[in-house]
This record gives structure tokens, sequence and C-alpha cells, in this order.
């Protein structure tokens, strides 16, 4: 009987699959050679492949564009980007080369809008969804936008007090969102999400504070967030739903009102078991909206999404090395990584994140099972199940190629890791940042890469708490 870790793979999953096959042993991902990117800049490395990021915006756009068709839905689809995913000038304007918008989070991100429009990477007709409970200085550089002729940028409301700050220092005619106060998953320790306002409220609100003044501001979106994205449950479907029907309530007092932002993105593929159908919640998302409009007699809406993690999740790669093997009872069998997970993949331990996890090479040796230790003095600093068990099974280190360490990749690590632990800056036991290499295709279609960071130096961080 075979034992070879190909053998464990290709009898669990169907393998080869998009983005993931083998040759001779060694690991490829969407056709790009893992192994020789490792002997040329080696571990730890983390990598940013390009042309994934396209090719899931397009892929969102297509399958918008055929329920739309579909469905004789009378409304239009606009993808916007969450900037708070990766905020990377590389990650941002390689999705801005695909036509879409954005959506802000912070009084920063404005800064970036700034810069992209100086570089032409964006126009004023662009859509500048700004969400976030905002503070003075976010409120009056949205509001600094808006009088410089961005004529599409639409603050969220989070509070009905937001409203009197632009009424205040925006200067020009200006568009309006609400973000609808959205429950919580059952799961979670309290009953309805911190931001957004009120959906009973807002009806009242309207026409106490906005109705009548549409010279100056009118309201052309509702929005709502979920956090845990969209999946087809009750959950997600009742508050979409909730949204729906709010809004052909507010549209028949409010012509203004003409768009629906469904925030809240589709889930990444975390395993090689991953089983999700994009086209199927399309259209019943567009279905959905459309039966809702129709029997109230109201005209469809625009649809804008938010997505972040689908936009740049799977763009990523996190590779280690195995530093040394373990045996600590007999039980337990130990792989030390040359990094941490603490400080490289935080959601793993944040909120218990699995990652898609493969070695990179030793495909044709047996495996067995084990657990992931990073280098900190952090006893939660390990990675021990994967997303569809409860269990780490990894090629043993021997066998083919003694010699040579087993590289492990942590796959589809593109969205929030960077900003959750602090690019740059100081970390657990002062693990540096590893090198960051960024992979792209040139005029011909063939594979590039090039180094956007090295590894984080010692000085680097004396410099940071002040010792150099």
């Amino acid at each position: 009987m075979s034992n070879t870790y190909t053998d464990l793979v290709k009898q669990t999953f169907y393998f080869p699959q998009e983005g993931f096959e083998t040759k001779d042993g060694n690991l490829f991902f969407n056709e790009l050679d893992l192994k020789a990117l490792i002997d040329k800049y080696g571990t730890p490395l983390k990598l940013t492949y390009l042309p994934k990021i396209g090719s899931q915006i397009n892929k969102a756009k297509s399958l918008f564009a055929k329920a739309i068709k579909k469905h004789k839905y009378e409304g239009k689809y606009h993808y916007c980007y969450c900037t708070k995913s990766s905020h990377f000038s590389f990650v941002v304007e390689e999705a801005l080369s695909h036509d879409v918008h954005l959506e802000t989070s912070y009084a920063y991100d404005i800064e970036i809008i700034n810069q992209l429009y100086k570089k032409r990477k964006i126009s004023k007709d662009t859509f500048i969804i700004c969400n976030g409970f905002k503070q003075k200085h976010y409120t009056s550089r949205i509001a600094r936008l808006i009088n410089t002729g961005f004529k599409n940028v639409i603050p969220i409301l989070d509070n009905k007090e937001e409203l009197e700050r632009y009424k205040k220092s925006v200067k020009e005619p200006f568009k309006l969102g609400i973000r609808v106060a959205a429950e919580e998953e059952p799961n979670f320790p309290f009953y309805t999400s911190r931001l957004g306002i009120r959906a009973k409220d807002i009806l009242e609100f309207y026409v106490d504070q906005i109705e009548g003044y549409e010279e100056k501001f009118q309201l052309k979106m509702l929005h709502i967030f979920l956090n845990k994205g969209i999946k087809d449950d009750i959950y997600y479907w009742s508050e979409l739903n909730k949204v729906i029907n709010l809004y052909c309530q507010l549209k028949k007092i409010c012509h203004e009102l003409d768009s629906i932002n469904i925030g809240g993105g589709f889930p990444i593929k975390h395993s090689l078991g991953f089983d999700y159908d994009y086209e199927f919640m399309i259209n019943e998302i567009v279905s959905t909206i459309k039966k809702a409009c129709k029997k109230a007699r109201v005209p469809m809406p625009h649809i804008f999404t938010e997505f972040g993690s689908f936009t740049v999740g799977e763009s990523m790669a996190h590779i280690y090395s195995v530093l040394a093997e373990k045996i600590q009872n007999d039980r337990e069998i130990w792989y030390m990584i040359d990094s941490s997970f603490i400080t490289t993949l935080p959601d793993t331990w944040g909120i218990g994140e699995k990652f898609l996890l493969l070695p990179i090479n030793k495909w044709n040796n047996e495996y067995q099972r084990v657990v992931l230790g990073g280098i900190t003095c952090d006893s939660h600093d390990y990675y021990d199940s994967e997303e569809h068990i409860n269990e780490v099974f990894l090629p043993k280190t021997n066998g083919e190629n003694p010699k040579e360490p087993l590289y492990l990749g942590f796959f589809h690590t593109g969205a929030y890791q960077d900003q959750i632990s602090g690019y740059g800056g100081i970390k657990h036991c002062m693990i540096p940042s590893p090198q960051h290499v960024i992979i792209g295709r040139d005029k011909n279609g063939k594979l590039v890469d090039w180094m956007y960071a090295k590894e984080q130096t010692a000085q680097s961080m004396l410099k940071i708490l002040g010792y150099i």
C-alpha cells in the first residue's frame, strides 16, 4: 500500500485543481515554480501573485453580468474594493486596473485616494464609499473630496449625528448612504452590530433630517454589512431581505434612493475541499432583489458589493522552512518553522483562522501527523488543525533528498494579515517581518518576480524603539 503525501491528497481531494499542481514532487502555485523561488530568495518568504486579483474581479463581474441578463434585472452592478483588506499600492492599483471602485474605512484612506488621483489611477467619477464610525478628521477629509469635485463620494452614515458635520462642511450638493445596523450571528455575545443605524429608526430619520433638502444632499444608498460574508443560510437571507424591504419602503417616499450595497464578501478557498457555488449565490441575490421590488412596485436598485478578501486573499502565500523535528512525547511530533504564526499570520492565533496549508516539496515522501510550531517563546505560537480536519498531516522530513529542508506554504493569506500584524513594526519577540516578493506578468505574458521588501532588520526595530 502506497503511503506518500501525494497519495493522501489524491485520496482525499480532487487534485490537481485550479491554482495547484505538482511536478516531480514539487508544488506549483498558479503555474509558479515555488521551489525555484525558494532557491532564489530563501525563506521565510511572502509572495503576492498579482494576476489572481484581476481574475477574481473578472469572475464576480462576469457572474453578476450573467445573472442580470438572465433575470432581466434593470439596475447596474458596481464592484468595490475594500482598501482595509490590503492597503499596499501594488494591490490597490492592480485592482483599479480592472475598473473597480473603492471603499474606505478611516481618515487616512482619503490620503490614499488623493495620491491615486494624482497618479491618475482614479478619476473624480470613481465611486468612493466611505464607511466606518467617523471622527472629525475623517468627515473633514470626505468633505474636502466632495468640495473639490469628487461627485461620486458617498459617505455612509453610521449614526444620526454624522450628517450634521457634512451640513456644516460640504459646500456642494452631495450623495448620502445609510448603514443599516445588522443583527449579528447567533453565536455572537451581542445581538446587534455596534455599527449603523437601527432599521426601525431609518424611515423617521429620513423624514426628519433628509427629506426636503434634496438640493443640498440626497439619500442614494442603503448599506448592510454582514461579518460572516455571503453564505447560503437563513441568517444571510433574513438580513438581506430586511434591507431590501427597507429599500422598498423608502423608495416610495425617497425617489433619489437608487442603490443597495450588500457589504460582506464571498468566502475564499482555505482548503482543497472548498466548495462554494458563486454563480448560484449571485443568481439568488439578483433574483431576490428583483422579486421584492416587483412585489412592492418600485424600481430595482443598482447593486454594489464590497469585496476585500475575495479580491486579494487568494493572491498571497507565506512560505517557511522546517528548521527541526522535535518529538516531545509519545504522541506529538513538532515541526519548528523559521518564523512565527503570531507575527506573520495573526488570524491563526487571534480568531483561529485556517489557511490552505501544503508542502512545497517532498510530496513523494511518506506522511505523518504533526503540530507546527513558531519560534517565539509564546505557547500559543502553533498550528495544529486544517479547515477540513482537526489534524495536520505533512511529509516526513527524511526520504527523498533528506538533506533538503521541508518547505511549507500557507496559501490565500493576502487579506488583513499585514494590517493586523503591523507591517514594518515591532513584532512579538522581535521576530522580523519576512521578505516580500511580488509576481506579475510582463507584456508577453511571462511570469516575472521582483523584491518588494527585504527581511526586516534589527536596526529598523531598534530605531522604532528609540535605541538608535
